[in-house]
């Protein structure tokens, strides 16, 4: 049976999907020890490993997990946190330390010579191949027996994920000389009016609403200007602009920027994907993130079902932004899935 090992696994998005598509997860491991209730919680039988990659050796994960070397049936799959390749400007120097995660993960494939590997990531590792250290890595597995590794920019959107996300992913087998490419659904693409409102399980709240429940249908709260501000912004795929002209409800910098950042304050379109949902989902400053017609955030139950996490999957955090950020950093599990499928597809092939 093919079984996996899930590298900087988060809150498990990859190893679930990986699961749904009937592979056994043997571990995940994550330097934060915060994602270990959820993990364990939603990934059967495997085991949380909290670790620095950077300090992990091959010999002692060897040891822990009992793997074997040049195993076909196992996969390792290198999910790094990708916020220094990002094309969102933001301040490089807390991530950089993240950078080079990818040759870490290079030493462990070069170690065990698995019949699988799995890289997903942000399209900027790809746009900066040098850099990143892709384009070595790309070459390494050539030259090692996977003949033709699959890598491309995919839109999970294609894959039945209510959501538009560009991730670049990369297939990679020793076992057979086929290119591996996960399958796009030909069906009609999934928008937000599939998974959310009341018809789906979504009751109507105000901000500030707290669910205590494994639901999680938490939404903040939200401050009275703001209130007043998104009572302008028109229903469906309203923006800021619906307040721009009250000086009141304006916000200074945007005075006079009518053209910038308009989906702050924005709302989602129902019959439209919604846009990636990034750690900040909860905030409506922070992105295009207000409900379609309700007057607040998305919730993080929302948040989740949009990055096509079923609505069992239990979330385990001290806040609502410990969550978040598992929600908006993980591998949306419908893709993982489609990648997993190719992958059992090829092995029973041969």
């Amino acid at each position: 049976m093919l079984k996996a090992v899930d590298f900087f696994c988060s809150g498990g998005g990859m190893s679930f999907g990986m699961q749904e598509a009937g592979i056994q997860l043997i571990a995940g491991i994550d330097s934060d020890l915060s994602c270990k209730e959820t993990y364990e919680a939603n990934i059967t039988g495997a085991q949380f490993i909290h670790a620095d990659v950077t300090a992990l050796k091959e010999e002692e994960l060897e040891s822990k997990l009992g793997l074997k070397r040049n195993d076909d049936e196992l996969i390792l799959i290198g999910c790094s946190p990708c916020q220094f390749w990002s094309i969102i400007n933001t301040d490089k120097t807390k991530s950089s330390k993240s950078k080079n995660l990818l040759i870490e993960f290079k030493r462990f494939v070069t170690y065990f010579l698995p019949g699988y590997v799995v890289v997903e990531n942000v399209p900027g590792v790809l746009r900066r191949k040098e850099e990143s250290g892709l384009n070595e890595f790309i070459e390494w597995l050539i030259g090692n027996g996977y003949k033709k590794p699959h890598f491309k920019v995919h839109n999970v959107n294609d894959f039945g994920v209510p959501q538009s996300r560009k991730r670049f992913t990369l297939i990679a087998t020793r076992i057979s000389p086929n290119e591996i490419i996960p399958e796009e659904l030909k069906d009609r693409k999934a928008i937000v009016r599939d998974v959310l409102g009341e018809k789906n399980g979504f009751p109507k709240i105000d901000a500030g609403h707290r669910d205590s429940s494994d639901f999680l249908h938490t939404v903040p709260s939200l401050s009275d200007i703001n209130k007043r501000r998104l009572k302008k912004v028109l229903k469906d795929g309203g923006n800021r602009l619906g307040f721009a002209n009250e000086p009141e409800l304006q916000l200074k910098c945007f005075i006079g920027r009518d053209q910038s950042f308009k989906d702050t304050f924005g709302r989602l379109w129902w019959d439209r994907p919604s846009p990636t949902i990034t750690t900040k989902f909860f905030s409506i400053s922070n992105g295009r993130f207000v409900h379609p017609e309700e007057d607040r955030a998305l919730s993080i139950r929302e948040g989740a079902t949009l990055q096509s996490f079923p609505l069992y999957y239990k979330f385990k955090g001290k806040s609502v932004a410990n969550i978040a950020r598992m929600i908006g950093n993980a591998v949306p599990p419908k893709y993982a899935t489609a990648i997993g499928k190719a992958i059992i597809k090829n092995h029973s092939n041969g």
